[in-house]
């Protein structure tokens, strides 16, 4: 919302206060000031000019080159494209020199071939207007020569983001309130308008609430004989300093009391109703033309402002265009009214028809000043428009009575404020200040009256609010209230995932984030999903033929993201993700699991300046990048089948333990996201993770003895799995064994030196005593019972 400086002015006196001190001010009191703009010229160049001729510019079809007084006693020469002015018209002209909004400055020059000596000006080019299409026409008696920042006051604009349950702050006179209570300073004028001057009639016959649950208060005042036409210069000024386009007088008052007061108003051309009024629910297919140029459909459910043939507004949202006033009109009739807000709510958002009275009613508007709106509209069009008023505004229904007495427990007041030097009184006389009315006041409890405006004051709890918001909350004391809480599984698991994510993080990984939303192509992209489509769970009503189905699997986001990268040039990928997949199980129902995605491509190390060419990245390096993750010990791996996206496809295990699975996209796949090396994925199970992580890392003491090592070469069939090997290595029972690696693999698939179906590996076996150096003859036993019991546990042969 657009608050003017200068309108709050004529509320309440804030000379005293910097325009930084004012937000501040409001910032401190929840009231959020998202940006401040100064308006106004700060050049004296800009002058008021008069045009006195014009012609056709010879090489321009859409220029005009006018002659101008600008009150030096010559005439200037300007080159002109706008098309809304006439000979006679006074305008604002920028002479050279002149520094516009924007940091633009007006130069001498020549458009077209034809000399040009300044500007004629619109109002949003000199930030003090709106865009109306043209060159801001001034009023024909202002002095031809003035300064036009001698004529045009500056003016100061507060953009607030007010919050839903303040919906008495949507007004000058609502923020004037508030900017009273927070500084002390006195209101010029009244708080509210609840004291209404007309008398009323209760009209059956020309005014009917049949949808009394959307509409409780519906009142309405018939003004013949005004004139349409342009606003006042004061009337256009509120309007346009808070960016609102001037439309007409009629129009620009229902407009200038929304935003004075609150009170959301419409006006009706009277000729063009066909009977009475009704506020009705719209009927099944009924449509109306709204003042939007659009023509809407409406549910049984839509709150319709009716006569006796068709629908003629959308009760609080917007008015029919059919019945809008114009420049023709002559006789109106004037709509106040209050409005459900859940009702408004609703059909503004179906519609997706959003105005600045359907933000007004959706949040609750003052019921207690829909009389008072009505009457200060009808004052200003007899002032503005002439006319005469009939002397009784009809009503039907009542206004609702939203607020009542709350009490206020002093006792929990100062427990909850905790401020020693905070009395009674002055707790009071700050709600006083907001508008409140003490009933009575005992030590324990006093009781209030809420004005009608604060319907967010509800609870005995919303009045400490008030008084801490408005004292400030610096001088609420700080205390330490909190007990300690031990960990449970959720910390736990959190903790571990951090941990996982710092672990990559070190190695050199960038975490992405992806949708949990994904394609139906993207399911083939899917790891640990063994049922395909059958295992993906679809949406009913998918939001675009992108997001169609929950993701069975973190790999498909990463493949999009690594897609992305390569198409920015990136060459070197390295991506993890950790996240919540969704399984469809036989049954029907959806199984939810977490789990960590790694996705491994291009070169090992990053390039150098020296220019060495790094290896690309393989199987192996993701699966040393998965074996130093945290709680990952021993690794099995079983080959699984490989289909159109991956390939190298196998499963993690630890022993009867599924880890996940590792795989590299198949070179196909990878074309067509047009990676030039191989791309590898991983994905693993968070749960399993967990299971084998033992806590914080144990370190121990450096070896104090040398240790002996001894290589042995073995044969076994090819489909035995290295990590079978490793796994022997790592559970056998000998005490001087400290380590196992592996260094060759020897393979024919010839036949020539070694059958097609077998494999030669070679091993370093490491050997220590923690406590003395040993001998030779004990480290030769050691490796003789290894391979020994090695040879009972596999199909091997030693070399």
């Amino acid at each position: 919302m657009q608050v003017s400086l200068n309108w709050l002015q004529t509320h309440i006196d804030l000379g005293g206060y910097s325009t930084p001190q004012i937000s501040d001010i409001l910032t401190f009191a929840g009231i959020e000031v998202e940006g401040i703009e100064e308006k106004g010229l700060s050049t004296d160049k800009v002058v008021v000019a008069q045009i006195q001729s014009f012609e056709q510019h010879p090489n321009a079809d859409k220029l005009s080159v006018c002659q101008v007084d600008d009150g030096s006693g010559s005439l200037r020469q300007i080159v002109c494209g706008a098309k809304n002015f006439k000979a006679g018209d006074k305008v604002p002209l920028a002479l050279p020199g002149a520094s516009l909004p924007g940091g633009f400055e007006i130069k001498e020059g020549k458009l077209r071939g034809i000399d040009s000596n300044g500007m004629m000006c619109s109002g949003k080019e000199l930030g003090i207007g709106v865009d109306t299409g043209g060159l801001w026409i001034l009023d024909s008696a202002l002095p031809t020569g003035k300064p036009l920042n001698q004529i045009v006051e500056s003016d100061t604009l507060f953009d607030l983001e007010i919050t839903p349950n303040r919906s008495d702050l949507l007004s000058h006179l609502g923020l004037a309130r508030e900017l009273a209570a927070l500084t002390g300073l006195p209101l010029k004028g009244p708080r509210d308008h609840a004291k209404a001057s007309s008398t009323t009639k209760i009209e059956t016959s020309n005014l009917k609430l049949e949808a009394q649950d959307g509409c409780p208060f519906y009142t309405a005042r018939v003004i013949k004989g005004v004139k349409v036409g342009p606003s006042p210069a004061w009337l256009k000024a509120r309007l346009e300093s808070i960016g609102l386009r001037p439309i007409n007088n009629i129009v620009d008052i229902t407009n200038y009391v929304m935003m004075e007061m609150g009170q959301s108003l419409h006006a009706f051309d009277l000729d063009k109703l066909s009977g009475g009024i009704v506020v009705r629910r719209a009927v099944e297919g009924e449509k109306i033309l709204a003042l939007d140029g659009i023509e809407h459909g409406l549910l049984t459910e839509d709150l319709v402002i009716a006569d006796s043939k068709r629908a003629l507004a959308i009760a609080g949202v917007m008015g029919g265009e059919e019945t809008g006033v114009i420049e023709g009109t002559t006789n109106i009739l004037l709509e106040s009214a209050y409005f459900s807000p859940s009702g408004v709510r609703r059909t503004s958002r179906r519609l997706n028809l959003h105005s600045d009275s359907s933000y007004r009613f959706e949040r609750g508007i003052d019921s207690q000043q829909v009389q008072g709106g009505s009457d200060l509209a009808v004052k200003l069009i007899l002032e503005i428009a002439g006319g005469s008023a009939e002397n009784e505004l009809s009503i039907a229904g009542e206004a609702p009575i939203l607020v009542g007495t709350v009490d206020l427990d002093e006792v929990r007041t100062h427990r909850l404020l905790g401020i020693p030097t905070l009395s009674a009184n002055d707790a009071h006389g700050i709600l006083q200040k907001l508008g409140l009315i003490k009933q009575s006041a005992t030590p324990e409890k006093s009781l209030w009256t809420i004005p009608s405006y604060r319907l967010d004051l509800q609870r005995s709890v919303d009045l400490v609010e008030e008084v801490a918001r408005v004292i400030g909350l610096d001088r609420v004391p700080s205390k330490f209230t909190a007990t300690f809480a031990s960990g449970d599984a959720t910390d736990r698991q959190y903790d571990h995932a951090m941990q996982l994510r710092q672990a990559l993080a070190n190695r050199g990984f960038n975490e992405a984030q992806t949708l949990r939303l994904i394609s139906t192509p993207q399911i083939d992209d899917a790891l640990g999903n063994p049922l395909g489509a059958a295992g993906a769970a679809a949406l009913k009503n998918p939001l675009s033929e992108d997001h169609t189905t929950l993701r069975p699997s973190l790999i498909p986001g990463l493949i999009a993201s690594a897609a992305l990268n390569i198409r920015q040039g990136a060459s070197r990928l390295r991506l993890f993700e950790v996240g919540r997949i969704f399984l469809k199980l036989p049954n029907g129902m959806v199984r939810e699991e977490e789990r960590l995605a790694i996705l491994l491509s291009g070169p090992v190390s990053p390039s150098s300046w020296h220019g060495r060419v790094t290896t690309a990245a393989d199987v192996f390096d993701l699966r040393g990048v998965v074996e130093s993750l945290p709680g990952v010990t021993a690794l099995e791996t079983k080959v699984l089948k490989d289909n159109d996206t991956f390939l190298l496809h196998s499963e993690f295990k630890i022993g009867n333990r599924v880890l996940g699975w590792i795989a590299q996209l198949h070179p196909a796949r990878a074309r067509r996201i047009d990676a030039r090396q191989p791309v590898y994925v991983v994905e693993l199970l968070l749960s399993a993770l967990r299971q084998g992580s033992t806590g914080p890392a144990k370190f121990t003491d450096l070896p104090r003895f040398p240790g002996m090592t001894r290589d042995v070469a073995f044969e076994l069939p090819a489909d035995v799995a290295d990590a079978k090997v490793s796994a022997f290595f790592t559970s056998v029972k000998e005490p001087l064994l400290m380590k196992s690696e592996l260094f060759d693999i020897f393979a024919d698939p010839s036949g020539a030196k070694l059958p097609a179906d077998r494999k030669s590996t070679a091993w370093t076996l490491t050997y220590r005593a923690s406590e003395r150096t040993l001998e030779t003859a004990e480290v030769e036993a050691a490796h003789a019972r290894i391979l020994s019991a090695l040879q009972k546990a596999l199909p091997v042969t030693v070399r």
